[in-house]
């Protein structure tokens, strides 16, 4: 059993940490959240009313926080963690922040006599709940091997990307490509349905042909189609829209300071700068398919 901090108990960072608790390990947790509180204790974790109390004894911390600057504040601000956590602590984070922003934090804490990990997820709510996670780990290799049984009770697939940031590149890499194919996808079953097919008959179609891709099969954007997914129900929980564009965003920051070109992922960014800005910032990101779907615009 290892005593686990856990700072971040949201749509993810929750089910992930209720993994922790099913493997057996004493995990103290801590959200802004009243509610996210509750739903951990009823898991059968040990909420703190505050982030020193999470981490009182803790062997290991991993936080699941919405952006950068939240990680910053957590473990760099004025009386933050890494001033206070004992030398040889492992910490794991696993938000989706910069890969300059984690080789800063993984800097502070290799001055401060402490292990970090940039180690954000793919695989969405379900994924969290399911522990089926697919972790991208940046960092020395000695601590992801210290990590992995704790990752392994969260995730299915465990890959070391590389150095410290190594993580957050994969991450930022495979969310430009998620929300081209989202954006993608929806397109494509709106035009279908625009001309008569049904959005059920032409998902399958593409799915068992060229056009097949992870949307189709696992988080269909037409509401109906796929039981499970967001869009059945209202577009509620996911994957927020406002977090896949700050995740495009991120994407166009690390193409402009390697010069790599993306002129997808930015159009991607385009169309969910506008689904935002029209309000929807909170509805799961397939929802993009109504910007399709209402005379093409918002």
């Amino acid at each position: 059993m290892t005593h686990i901090a856990f700072i971040g108990l949201g749509n993810m960072g929750g089910p992930m940490a209720a993994n922790l608790v099913k493997a057996g390990h004493a995990v103290n947790g801590f959200d802004l959240s009243p509610l996210a509180l509750e739903q951990f204790a009823a898991a059968g974790g040990r909420p703190a009313d505050s982030v020193l109390q999470a981490v009182d004894g803790a062997d290991v911390v991993i936080s699941m926080l919405p952006a950068g600057q939240h990680v910053e504040s957590l473990y760099l601000g004025e009386g933050g963690l890494f001033a206070r956590l004992p030398a040889g602590t492992l910490v794991i984070d696993c938000s989706t922040i910069a890969a300059h922003t984690a080789r800063g934090v993984a800097d502070a804490a290799a001055a401060a006599g402490l292990r970090f990990l940039d180690a954000p997820v793919s695989g969405g709510t379900a994924g969290a709940a399911a522990g089926t996670l697919t972790f991208m780990i940046g960092g020395d290799a000695a601590n992801v091997d210290t990590a992995r049984p704790l990752l392994a009770s969260m995730g299915k697939n465990l890959f070391h990307a590389g150095g410290a940031g190594a993580g957050q590149t994969a991450k930022v890499c495979n969310n430009m490509l998620l929300g081209i194919l989202m954006a993608g996808t929806a397109e494509a079953l709106a035009l279908g349905v625009q001309n008569g097919l049904d959005p059920a008959v032409l998902s399958d179609i593409m799915s068992k042909s060229s056009g097949s891709n992870w949307v189709l099969d696992r988080y269909n954007p037409w509401p109906g189609v796929m039981e499970a997914a967001p869009a059945s129900r209202g577009y509620s929980g996911g994957f927020m829209s406002e977090l896949m564009l700050k995740d495009l965003r991120l994407a166009s920051e690390t193409a402009s300071q390697s010069q790599a070109a993306n002129p997808m992922g930015s159009l991607a960014q385009q169309l969910f700068e506008a689904h935002v800005a029209a309000g929807q910032g909170k509805l799961d990101f397939s929802s993009i398919v109504q910007h399709f779907t209402q005379n093409g615009t918002h």
